[in-house]
């Protein structure tokens, strides 16, 4: 099998791995297939799922709804539970074989812990945790013109490149950084869950999806570990992504935060089961744990409803939140920030206006 990832143009369609567990996709591959589906487009080229698993070959249909034109099956019992040694050695005899131009991986536990040893062995680039990708020059040029204050007419862009650009938060989300991998393939990136928009599901594309049975090559001196028992951790979960309701604390709860957080999760509650966000400010100090996190270094909300309480709007949490469907901000500084992405916006001390809210809601209700 000749391999040499320097020989870019050897390199070929566009490929996403499918992470499972206990049998279930993630949310995250809908978002990547979509997105890919966008790319393999501009490339003339397939859009394929890369799924490794134990029995998993009755997922296939679904991630063909959501784009894929075929799925590689990787099956086996040794695949079932997730192991750095199993999943690096099968994805990169994959890669080796059928050389795909890109492979994207979700920025979970699992892609952030496979995505760096499988770049390693495949003599290539990462670019980790990515929040925005393009192929074609126009679209990422549109892209820039809108979320960035470059001057795009001063600079001598390369409207024929065709290498993956990557972008991702840097030196704290302070800054948007582009990456490209020009000399080597794939171009490989693991994306942050939610940030991409999932299409609906298209059961045509279901339906014509393939599926391709791939030969797993394990042996016991590929396996370094191996997994004896899986002990799960028994506390409530902060479902951000999912939720159609988000109330997000931010430094204005300050000087009672107690009550704040007290007020944002009566005032979730009353807003239908809405589910607790916060800014970076407020994990920074130790208010909140990091799974409230809502922005670039946090997780990208598409609520239905968007509540802002006492939170500025600095530019990573506008980035995590801003394609909300409604947003309302509460603020005491009627320049702040957040009122330039809000639907509706109140003036006023949180800590009085919330208590308000929450009494007319349950008149309403």
């Amino acid at each position: 099998m000749s391999y040499n990832s320097a020989d870019v143009s050897s390199f070929k369609d566009i490929w996403v791995f499918c992470e499972q567990r206990d049998g279930m996709l993630m949310e995250t591959d809908f978002e990547l297939l979509s997105e890919g589906r966008k790319l393999a487009h501009e490339r003339g080229a397939q859009l394929v799922g890369l799924l490794l698993g134990e029995n998993v070959k009755g997922l296939v249909k679904e991630l063909g709804g959501y784009g894929a034109d075929r799925v590689i099956v990787c099956d086996d019992p040794r695949l079932k539970i997730y192991t750095t040694d199993a999943y690096t050695k099968v994805i990169c005899d994959a890669v080796m074989e059928r050389k795909p131009e890109v492979l994207l991986l979700g920025a979970s536990n699992i892609g952030r812990d496979l995505g760096p040893r499988c770049a390693a062995r495949l003599h290539t680039g990462l670019t980790a945790d990515c929040t925005h990708l393009d192929i074609e020059m126009t679209k990422y040029v549109e892209f820039l013109k809108e979320a960035s204050t470059l001057d795009t007419e001063a600079i001598g862009f390369d409207m024929q490149d065709v290498n993956l650009k990557m972008t991702r938060p840097a030196f704290g989300g302070h800054l948007m950084a582009t990456i490209i991998c020009p000399r080597f393939r794939p171009c490989m990136s693991t994306v942050r869950p939610g940030v991409l928009k999932k299409d609906d599901f298209d059961r045509a594309k279901s339906e014509a999806c393939v599926m391709e049975i791939y030969p797993v090559k394990l042996t016991e001196s590929d396996l370094k570990t191996k997994v004896l028992r899986t002990v799960k951790e028994t506390r409530e979960l902060v479902d951000l992504l999912g939720a159609e309701v988000v109330v997000a604390v931010g430094r204005g709860i300050s000087k009672d935060i107690e009550k704040g957080i007290s007020l944002a999760k009566e005032l979730a509650d009353a807003l239908g089961g809405g589910v607790l966000g916060a800014s970076r400010a407020v994990i920074d100090s130790g208010w909140l744990s990091a799974d409230h996190q809502v922005g670039q270094t946090g997780k990208t909300v598409r609520s239905r409803i968007y509540v802002a309480l006492g939170i500025s709007g600095a530019i990573q949490h506008v980035s995590g939140m801003q394609n909300a469907e409604h947003i309302i901000a509460i603020n005491k500084s009627e320049t702040a920030p957040i009122f330039d992405v809000a639907t509706y916006g109140i003036t006023g001390d949180l800590f009085k206006v919330v208590p308000l809210m929450i009494e007319s809601l349950k008149e309403a209700n």
